[in-house]
């Protein structure tokens, strides 16, 4: 003779209440990546638009320390000034292949900097764009007036795996305007321009393509939100299938 156990009812207790849990955490990841995404995307389209604008003239030098870099980021700007010191500061870095038939500089190379003075007294550090490693020796410090349209930048951050820079040799791995122009002897703006792309884009130093450096902003969270939504509803399939197998075995007195 087979009948149902009376204990059943507690040994599905436990399981159901960390299925319950596990369902909740996972979902609730997949709502932050839904509106991570919302954001990201306001994000994009604000950097867009501010890209696209006309330049306009870079804020006085009285006005950076009330500034933020972040809401600047991208702004499109045009400075005139002088360029100076005595040489230039480089960060590491690498970029990769555009698609087929591009014009663009890649591979292992450098950023290379140098301080502006503006005609207000400011100092900002521009990026007058990527040079090959091969190449380096081609790139000179420029001096004397000149305009520059660009973008202005924020600080790039560190992250565990980033090497220590090298001040004494004006080498870097990030491009925080504060490091940079400390090796330089310059005071300098919290943030740096970069300089567009002028030309063929294979003459180093070679400027940014605002719509390749957009384009290379990564938005993969809704990619993410499926794969957290994924797991939740296979948590919630396993646990069925559990209970349903368990139902299927006889209890034999």
């Amino acid at each position: 003779m087979s009948e149902a156990s009376p204990r059943k009812a507690p040994r599905l207790l436990l399981p159901a209440l960390l299925t319950a849990l596990g369902t909740l955490v996972l979902c609730g990841l997949g709502s932050w990546q839904i509106a991570r995404m919302s954001e990201k995307q306001a994000y994009i389209a604000r950097l867009s638009e501010q890209a696209a604008g006309p330049p306009a003239p870079m804020p006085p030098s009285a006005e950076w320390g009330r500034l933020s870099p972040a809401a600047l980021d991208l702004t499109h700007v045009a400075a005139e000034g002088s360029y100076v010191g005595d040489g230039f500061a480089s960060v590491r870095t690498t970029i990769a292949s555009g698609p087929p038939g591009s014009r663009q500089l890649s591979g292992f190379g450098r950023w290379i900097f140098q301080g502006l003075r503006l005609a207000d007294g400011g100092v900002v550090l521009v990026n007058r764009g990527f040079v090959p490693e091969s190449r380096l020796r081609e790139v000179h410090a420029l001096s004397g007036p000149v305009r520059v349209t660009g973008f202005l930048r924020a600080p790039e951050g560190r992250n565990s795996f980033t090497p220590a820079e090298l001040p004494a040799q004006r080498e870097f791995f990030t491009r925080d305007p504060a490091a940079i122009a400390a090796s330089l002897g310059l005071p300098a703006a919290p943030f740096y321009l970069e300089a567009e792309r002028q030309g063929d884009g294979l003459t180093p130093p070679a400027g940014v393509d605002v719509r390749e450096l957009i384009a290379r902003i990564p938005d993969n969270h809704l990619s993410y939100a499926l794969t957290w939504f994924g797991l939740a509803a296979t948590l919630i399939g396993v646990f069925a299938a559990w209970v349903w197998q368990g139902r299927r075995t006889p209890k034999t007195v």
